[in-house]
C-alpha cells in the first residue's frame, strides 16, 4: 500500500511535522528524504530495505557510489542523500570549530565518518588545533591510490607551523574496509609525532575510518 493511501496521522511527513523530527523511526525519516517507494514496496519499505542492506544508517551515508547499483534510486534520489551528508558535514565541522575538539570525541568521529567513510582512495587529514584544543583548521594534505597514500613529515611540520598549531589529530581512510591500523600506520604515527614534537606540536590521537568504523590510536594505546 502506497503511503498516500495510509491514515494522515500515520504517514510519516505528517507525523513529523505534528510531532518533531525525533517522533520518527530511522525508516521514517529516511521515507521522508525518498518520498516515494518502488514497485510493490511503499517509501518505508524500501527505507527499511535500504537501512538493512548498508547495515543501519551509518553504512547507507558512507555507501558513497554502491548506491548507483540500487534499483529505484535514480540520480535525483542519490543527489539528495549526497547533499544532506554534505550539510551534515559541515554542521558537524561548525560544531567542532565552536568548542574543544576533545571535549567533542562523538563529533570528531561524526565528523570524520561522513567526510572520510565513502572515499574510494585513501586520504590523509589533518585537524588543526589551538593550546586550548579548538579546531583552527582542517587540511586535506595527501590523496593516495586505492591501496596507499604517501605522507611525509617535513609536509606535515610546515602545515603546522602554517596553521599556528598547538595540536593535532590526524586520520586516514582505509577503503578496503578493515579499519585496524597496520604496521606502517602505526610507524608513520610515530615518525610524525616525533618531527611535531621538534616545534612543540602535540599529536593528540590518530584516527582509520573504514565506512562507520572509526578505530582510534589514543584508546588503543598507540600513541
Amino acid at each position: 500500500m502506497a503511503i498516500s493511501d495510509w491514515p494522515a496521522a500515520e504517514r510519516p511527513r505528517e507525523r513529523l511535522l505534528a510531532h518533531g523530527a525525533k517522533a520518527l523511526s530511522d525508516a521514517e525519516l529516511l521515507a521522508v528524504l525518498l518520498r516515494t517507494g518502488v514497485r510493490g514496496k511503499s517509501a518505508v519499505d524500501f527505507a527499511r530495505e535500504l537501512l538493512n542492506r548498508f547495515n543501519g544508517l551509518g553504512g547507507l551515508l558512507a555507501a558513497g557510489r554502491e548506491l548507483a547499483s540500487v534499483k529505484g534510486l535514480g540520480t535525483a534520489k542519490r543527489a539528495q542523500f549526497a547533499a544532506v551528508i554534505e550539510l551534515a558535514q559541515r554542521s558537524i565541522g561548525e560544531t567542532l570549530k565552536e568548542g574543544a575538539a576533545l571535549t567533542s570525541p562523538g563529533a570528531v568521529r561524526d565528523y570524520l565518518r561522513l567526510a572520510l567513510g565513502a572515499r574510494e582512495h585513501e586520504v590523509f587529514i589533518c585537524i588543526w588545533l589551538d593550546a586550548q584544543h579548538r579546531v583552527v583548521r582542517f587540511e586535506e594534505p595527501f590523496r593516495g591510490t586505492l591501496t596507499q597514500t604517501s605522507v611525509y613529515p617535513r609536509e606535515i611540520v610546515k602545515s603546522a607551523l602554517g596553521a599556528n598549531a598547538a595540536a593535532v589529530i590526524f586520520a586516514h581512510n582505509h577503503p578496503s574496509g578493515v579499519a585496524q591500523p597496520s604496521q606502517a600506520d602505526e610507524l608513520l604515527t610515530r615518525n610524525l609525532k616525533e618531527a611535531l614534537a621538534m616545534v612543540d606540536v602535540k599529536v593528540l590521537d590518530h584516527f582509520i575510518i573504514a565506512g562507520n568504523q572509526a578505530i582510534s590510536f589514543a584508546e588503543r594505546g598507540l600513541l
